[in-house]
C-alpha cells in the first residue's frame, strides 16, 4: 500500500530533487575535468545526460520502494507523465520531417542562396538574433522560428565559417524573445492565466525586463560580429562561398513558389492552428513541390522524409567541393531522435517525482519563510526556473507557481503581473539553456550546435535573469500596490 501525499514531509520530498541535481552537476561539470584526453571538447566529456537521468529514475523508484511505495502506484504515475510528453515527440518528430522537406524541396537552399547574396557576412549574429525576433513575433512559436527561419541562418553560417555557436545563441535569444513577447505565443497565455492577468498587462509587464535585455544583447552581437575581428571575407573565403552558391544553384531549381512552405508555418501559427498539424501540412507541401520543381526521384524525395536529405541523392554524378554537404545532409523522421529519448527519460522521472508531489511540496514549504515583497517576487523567480528545471515544461510550471504565489502576492500588495513576468522570465527563458528540457534537446537537435555550445552566447536569457533578480530587490518596476 502506499503512503498518503499528504503525509510526505520537505525533507522526505526533496531527497530525489537533489539527488537529481547532484547527478547532473557530476555528469555534466565535474566529471570532465577528470577525463585526460584534452583534445576532445568539453562536451565529449561529459557523461550522457540520458543516463543520468536513468540513474535518477532507478534511485527514485528504490527510494519510493523504501518509502512504502508499490511498484504499481509508481508505474501509473511515470505512465501518466510520459503519456503527457506525446505532443513534444510528436513536435520533435515533425520538425525532423520538416527540415527533410524544405531541404529536398530546394526551400532551405534557395533561402540560405539568397540569404548569402543579401545578408553581410559580417553583421552575421546581430541579423540573426534581429530577424528571430521578427518571424518570432509574427508566429509565436520560438521552436517553429529557429527549426526553419534559425536552420536558414545556420547555413549562411557554415558557408561564411563565422561561430556556428554564437549565431545558435542568437537564434535561440530571437526566437525566445518572441515566444515571451508576442500574444500569439501559448506560453504567454498560459502564464497569464495561470496568475489571472490580462495578456496584455502581462506583455507590458514584461517589457521591463526583456526590453533592455533584449537591447543589451544585441549591442553584444554588433560587437562580437566578425566587422570588429577582421571580417570574414577575405579572398580565399569569398571563393568558397561563389563555389557554395554555384553547387546549390546547380542542385537545385529555385523559384518563388517553394516559399509557400514557410507561408505554411506562418499562417498556422497566426490562426493558432495545432503546431503539428502546421508543421506536416508544411512538409507534405513542401514534399509536393520537391516532385514538381526538383530533379529527385521519388524515392528519394520519400527517403528524405524518412532518413532525412542526403546529395547522394541527386541522379547525376556530382563532385561537390564547397561545404554543400554539410549544410544540407539532415532532417528526417529520426533527426532528432536523441532529444525524443532524452523527453521521454525526462518525463518519466517526472513521474517518480509525481509519487510524493516533491516538486509542489518543496514550494509550497518556502511560503510561510517570505516577510519581504523583494524576498517573495526573488523566490518566485528562484521557485521557478527550479521548478522548469525539473518539471521540463512550462505549461506545469506556469499552473504551479501561479497557484503557489497568487495569494502570497496578494497579500504582500505586489501586482500579479509581475507574478506572471517572473514565470516567463525565469521559465520560458531559461529553458533553453539546459540540456535535458524539450527547448534545450530542441535547440540542440535542429541547430546542429549542444546547449552547452550555444548557452554562453544565448545572451538574451543571461542578461533577463540577472535584470528580473536586479528588479526583484530594487523594486523597480514591481507595481507595488499602496493599500
Amino acid at each position: 500500500m502506499s503512503h498518503p501525499q499528504n503525509k510526505i514531509s520537505v525533507q522526505k520530498a526533496i531527497v530525489p530533487i537533489l539527488f537529481f541535481f547532484a547527478l547532473l552537476i557530476y555528469g555534466l561539470f565535474v566529471h570532465p575535468q577528470f577525463v585526460d584526453t584534452r583534445e576532445l571538447p568539453v562536451v565529449a566529456k561529459m557523461l550522457p545526460i540520458e543516463v543520468l537521468i536513468l540513474l535518477a529514475i532507478c534511485f527514485n523508484s528504490v527510494y519510493l520502494f523504501n518509502m512504502g511505495f508499490d511498484w504499481e502506484t509508481i508505474q501509473k504515475h511515470l505512465v501518466k507523465k510520459v503519456g503527457e510528453s506525446i505532443p513534444v515527440v510528436l513536435i520533435l518528430f515533425a520538425i525532423g520531417v520538416l527540415i527533410g522537406s524544405w531541404i529536398v524541396s530546394g526551400t532551405i537552399p534557395m533561402l540560405i542562396y539568397y540569404g548569402i547574396n543579401l545578408v553581410n557576412a559580417n553583421w552575421i549574429y546581430v541579423f540573426s538574433f534581429l530577424i528571430c525576433i521578427i518571424f518570432s513575433l509574427l508566429t509565436g512559436t520560438s521552436w517553429g522560428s529557429a527549426g526553419t527561419i534559425g536552420i536558414v541562418m545556420m547555413g549562411i553560417t557554415e558557408v561564411y565559417d563565422a561561430n556556428l555557436a554564437i549565431t545558435a545563441g542568437a537564434v535561440v535569444g530571437g526566437s525566445f524573445f518572441g515566444d515571451k513577447m508576442s500574444p500569439l505565443s501559448d506560453t504567454t497565455n498560459i502564464a497569464s492565466l495561470a496568475t489571472g492577468v490580462d495578456v496584455i498587462d502581462h506583455i507590458k509587464s514584461m517589457l521591463y525586463t526583456t526590453g533592455p535585455s533584449a537591447i543589451a544583447a544585441a549591442m553584444i552581437y554588433l560587437f562580437l560580429s566578425p566587422q570588429f575581428s577582421g571580417g570574414i571575407q577575405s579572398d580565399g573565403n569569398l571563393a568558397a562561398v561563389e563555389q557554395t552558391l554555384s553547387e546549390l544553384d546547380l542542385l537545385f531549381n529555385f523559384n518563388w513558389f517553394l516559399l509557400l512552405p514557410l507561408a505554411v508555418v506562418i499562417w498556422g501559427s497566426i490562426k493558432r492552428k495545432p503546431i503539428f498539424l502546421t508543421l506536416l501540412g508544411s512538409a507534405w507541401l513542401a514534399m509536393l513541390l520537391a516532385f514538381i520543381f526538383q530533379d529527385f526521384s521519388a524515392n528519394a524525395i520519400f527517403n528524405s522524409f524518412n532518413k532525412g536529405f542526403n546529395v547522394n541523392m541527386m541522379p547525376a554524378d556530382l563532385e561537390l567541393k564547397s561545404n554543400v554537404i554539410q549544410i544540407l545532409n539532415r532532417g528526417g523522421l529520426y533527426n532528432l531522435i536523441d532529444g525524443i529519448v532524452i523527453s521521454l527519460l525526462i518525463f518519466a522521472f517526472i513521474g517518480t517525482l509525481d509519487v510524493i508531489n516533491a516538486i509542489e511540496v518543496s514550494i509550497h514549504s518556502i511560503m510561510g519563510k517570505l516577510k519581504k515583497r523583494s524576498h517573495t517576487i526573488a523566490a518566485a523567480l528562484s521557485s521557478t526556473w527550479l521548478t522548469n528545471l525539473m518539471a521540463s515544461n512550462q505549461y506545469a510550471t506556469s499552473f504551479i507557481i501561479g497557484a503557489a504565489f497568487n495569494k502570497k502576492f496578494d497579500e504582500m500588495k505586489i501586482e500579479r503581473k509581475v507574478l506572471s513576468r517572473s514565470i516567463e522570465d525565469a521559465g520560458t527563458m531559461m529553458e533553453n539553456l539546459a540540456p535535458w528540457t524539450p527547448s534545450g534537446v530542441f535547440m540542440a537537435g535542429a541547430l546542429g550546435v549542444s546547449v552547452f555550445e550555444y548557452a554562453p552566447y544565448q545572451f538574451l536569457s543571461l542578461i533577463n535573469i540577472v535584470v528580473a533578480y536586479i528588479f526583484a530587490f530594487t523594486g523597480i518596476a514591481c507595481f507595488y500596490k499602496k493599500s
